[in-house]
């Protein structure tokens, strides 16, 4: 049984014996019981799905659905908020049950199998010159495959090292002054002894491996590309075979392996790790920024990743907007996802969730992401290209899973060159049997 098919024998499955149960509890905990105006019998009702995500990413789309649906009455956004655990399982049983919503929001890596499987409508003709110049280059890039433009995000990502300035002081550590200043590998390996040398039980790192899950494709694949390998073959996509498991790849998560092996790296159980002065360094994204200045002031520093040979690179991406094929008024539906690309209601996102604005106005005046502000390294990131999306294909879902596994094998005190081989075969086999993905299923 190829994957495909063991895919949808478990999503019949699902949907015979679990859908009937959960979706309905899904939407009936989801649905937002938003203030309504204008004329309910002319209005085009839109349904739009959006992932649980924060309280303020929640608490401002609920805000931005009742602005648009008060400041005009010819079409009524209907919004449903699904738990985020289990959002794309429902995108999937939906999909399958041909009840998806008009306007549907995905996290980033799912778009090019939701394209394969025929999931979503092109954008390109709907979206205006003017904005579109105006997004990030980043943000395009995510939403394209196969030379068309099936999503469009509100913010992007970025990943770094937060910092306390007074322990690197202290350890008598260089301090990086940007992007083309990052501590070498081999440097950031003295950093971290240095470091070590003034901590009470040497652990001086927190790779938020609390969180697990897809967070080790978007935290450490990033370091393959810095490294000059990849997870898979970046020209062609049909094998991560030489790729994956190159002697680059197994080097560089060997030298993670060393962090852990050498007790550098905190376990991080409790998520507080920084924010309760056990280490110096944490290896994370933008959301940590308002937690960690909260609890370290102007003694908080950004620094870009470590350079492991290619020059500092960073992930990116995140959870971005796509019309689905079978939405009968997709014009309709990109009217409120163009409401919602307007500078005020990205830079209102921005603000609740801390993301990196979309568009290039709106990074201009941000007192976060502007030049010279605390978090512009994230924005110079992606604005300079030193950045790395996650792979453009259907075969993401198992490249992620396969590389989750081996990075935690990995942690586990795995042989890394096994662990990646392992990997590697997993994913070849899987684009094997899926005829390397080259024709959209149906």
């Amino acid at each position: 049984m190829t994957h495909n098919n063991r895919i949808a024998k478990f999503w019949k499955i699902f949907m015979r014996r679990c859908l009937p149960v959960v979706l309905p509890a899904l939407i009936l905990s989801g649905c937002n019981n938003l203030p309504q105006s204008g004329s309910q019998e002319d209005a085009i009702p839109i349904s739009v799905w959006f992932h649980s995500g924060q309280a303020g990413e929640r608490k401002t789309m609920q805000e931005q659905v009742a602005r648009f649906n008060a400041e005009q009455d010819r079409i009524r956004v209907q919004l449903t908020i699904i738990p985020e655990g289990t959002y794309n399982a429902q995108v999937q049983a939906a999909a399958l049950a041909g009840d998806l919503p008009d306007l549907l929001e995905f996290d980033g890596p799912y778009l090019y199998n939701y394209v394969w499987q025929g999931r979503l409508h092109p954008l390109e003709d709907l979206l205006p010159e003017e904005l579109a110049n105006d997004l990030l280059p980043t943000i395009l890039e995510q939403g394209t495959y196969n030379n068309h433009l099936y999503s469009i995000g509100t913010f992007d990502s970025g990943l770094g090292l937060f910092a306390r300035r007074s322990k690197l002081a202290a350890a008598g550590v260089r301090i990086p002054s940007g992007i083309n200043d990052a501590w070498r590998a081999s440097e950031f390996d003295r950093v971290l002894t240095a470091l070590a040398e003034q901590d009470p039980d040497g652990a001086v790192l927190d790779l938020k491996l609390n969180y697990r899950g897809e967070w080790y494709t978007y935290a450490f694949s990033p370091t393959l590309h810095s490294a000059g390998t990849s997870l898979i073959d970046p020209k062609t996509m049909q094998h991560a075979g030489g790729f994956l498991n190159s002697a680059l790849a197994a080097t560089t998560l060997g030298r993670l392996q060393s962090w852990l092996q050498k007790g550098y790296v905190d376990a991080n159980v409790d998520d507080a790790s920084f924010v309760s002065n056990r280490v110096a360094l944490s290896w994370v994204g933008h959301w940590e920024y308002p937690r960690y200045r909260e609890a370290w002031g102007d003694d908080l520093i950004l620094l870009p990743l470590p350079d492991f040979g290619h020059g500092s690179i960073s992930g990116q991406g995140s959870w971005n907007w796509g019309i689905t094929a079978n939405s009968r008024h997709p014009q309709e539906a990109f009217a409120f996802l163009k409401f919602i690309l307007t500078a005020d209601e990205v830079l209102a996102m921005a603000t609740a969730n801390g993301a990196v604005p979309a568009r290039r106005s709106v990074l201009a005046q941000s007192p976060l992401y502007r030049p010279g502000a605390p978090l512009n390294l994230f924005a110079a990131q992606l604005l300079q290209g030193r950045t790395v999306s996650r792979p453009r294909t259907p075969a993401y879902p198992v490249i992620s899973a396969a590389f989750q596994q081996a990075v935690d094998n990995i942690r586990n005190n795995g042989d890394v060159q096994a662990s990646l081989d392992q990997a590697a075969r997993t994913i070849d086999q899987d684009i094997n049997d899926n005829r390397g993905y080259d024709a959209p299923q149906r």
